[in-house]
């Protein structure tokens, strides 16, 4: 039996985690919970100068939030530059490499002569033409160098596990630096250093890395090792077709979380930006999404990254969460919005949360009902003012008049009903037109749970007060101003 997979998800700490970078951490976790692996950790810090602590922990909140755990690390790169040196340096003695003493300068000129000429630069391989006894020589005394890994003519081809079959031919590619003049590896030699030293057998990555694999074979041959199974994902687009970036909107992951975003939600959604389960499924639980998850699944072509079908899919997590469950993030909500939330908040969360799609949503609801400075009118509250006219004023005086007999033990969703329903009869109006006029004075729009558990949630005291201030504002039926 061959030993099961070995994953890795290798993000540079230069920013934030993308949610392009947190999909492919995804697909790492969901293949090796799926297949019985492993998931390795690294961060690629060898870029000394973008590299910070503060972008290493963005990224692992980033994934803990998400509910990706990894099996080995975080491993960081940087620590294994002498591996890296050594593995340049046994290409260079093997003949499979060489050094370059051509200085920045020379190289730019290059450039400028082949754009001159009509024509794509290419290394001209100069250095490699020097006798391998000077060279060392010339190291030895000093002489700032790199070490150039030498590309064969041959083909240069993988099976991914993704587009299939993709080729290249090394005389097409140029011999690429792998070493600098300081002994830190260029990142295709530190990639397949790292991977060859941490077992890794399938290396799931965008397909913006397409480029790179041709080379990473080639080094990979020439280390004496079999290149991993390689599957490059398609990138994530914007609504316009073109790549995901901040003119769409937020692209952190932390952005989304402090949206109000449910971590389930976001990865549920990500599952689905180029991977299908097959049917047309789209909310999925976790085990569900490891049990279905494999590489042949995923698609080709790039994903469209949809925020207003995110937002659904949120919505329909939080419908079915537990309002237990909301009460810290929608807590801390308010707080932010300098409102008390001091009780029980879970009654008014479950109240709401079924209308909601975020929890900036279910505690902008909850602060409604908590504050009666907080229910602005929207368009379609405006409209059933104007609507009545008068009548809105007059049917809130009736409610508070009639509301005001119910003592407090009797303040109960059921016992509501039957007092509007009285309201309405007595006074010969639609249910509707005694309701609606409550729920605006509640919560500014004619949208909201049924109005006797609106009623019961807001409480006694503090729904009479707001009935009655609301229909002192509207007396006379104007329009809103």
């Amino acid at each position: 039996m061959p030993p099961p997979p070995r994953v890795r998800f290798a993000p540079s700490p230069t920013g934030y985690l993308h949610v392009g970078g947190a999909r492919t951490a995804l697909f790492n976790w969901l293949y090796a919970r799926h297949s019985g692996g492993q998931l390795v950790l690294r961060i690629e810090d060898t870029d000394r100068e973008r590299s910070t602590e503060a972008h290493t922990r963005v990224i692992l909140d980033g994934l803990s939030w998400l509910g990706i755990t990894w099996d080995e690390g975080p491993l960081f790169q940087g620590e294994y530059g002498p591996r890296h040196q050594a593995d340049a340096e046994r290409l260079l003695a093997e003949g499979k490499a060489y050094r370059c003493f051509c200085t920045r300068e020379e190289l730019e000129a290059q450039r400028a002569s082949a754009g001159n000429a009509g024509g794509s630069f290419r290394y001209d391989r100069r250095c490699y033409r020097i006798p391998a006894e000077e060279a060392a020589a010339r190291a030895a005394a000093g002489v700032p160098s790199t070490i150039r890994f030498l590309l064969r003519d041959e083909e240069l081809a993988w099976d991914d596990a993704v587009h299939g079959r993709i080729s290249f031919q090394g005389r097409d590619l140029d011999d690429f630096v792998i070493l600098r003049s300081d002994d830190t590896a260029i990142y295709n030699l530190a990639v397949v250093s790292d991977d060859i030293a941490m077992r890794i057998t399938h290396v799931i990555r965008g397909d913006d890395h397409i480029s790179n694999t041709p080379k990473q074979i080639a080094l990979y041959r020439a280390l004496g090792h079999q290149p991993p199974v390689f599957a490059h994902v398609p990138m994530i687009l914007g609504p316009d077709g073109k790549k995901l970036s901040k003119r769409h909107g937020a692209t952190a992951v932390g952005d989304y979380q402090e949206q109000g975003i449910l971590p389930t939600a976001m990865r549920n959604f990500l599952a689905l930006l180029g991977w299908s389960p097959g049917g047309d499924r789209e909310i999925l639980p976790e085990a569900d999404m490891i049990e279905l998850f494999t590489l042949e699944g995923i698609q080709k072509k790039a994903a469209v990254f949809d925020a207003t079908k995110l937002e659904w899919m949120n919505g329909q997590y939080l419908s079915t969460l537990p309002a237990q469950e909301l009460v810290a993030p929608v807590r801390r909500q308010l707080e932010r919005m300098g409102i008390s939330a001091d009780g029980d908040l879970a009654p008014l969360i479950d109240a709401v949360k079924a209308r909601s799609r975020t929890i900036l949503h279910v505690a902008g609801q909850v602060a409604v009902r908590l504050d009666p400075s907080r229910p602005p009118l929207d368009p379609k509250g405006e409209a059933l003012i104007r609507k009545m006219g008068p009548a809105f004023s007059t049917n809130l005086q009736r409610a508070a008049d009639a509301l005001d007999g119910v003592e407090p033990a009797g303040w109960t969703p059921e016992r509501l009903l039957d007092l509007l329903k009285r309201v309405a009869e007595q006074h010969g109006l639609k249910l509707g037109d005694a309701m609606q006029p409550i729920r605006v004075a509640l919560t500014g729009s004619t949208v909201s749970e049924p109005v006797n558990e609106l009623l019961a949630v807001v409480g006694r005291e503090r729904s009479i007060r707001r009935i009655r201030e609301v229909a002192h504002r509207w007396n006379g039926g104007g329009p809103p101003a």
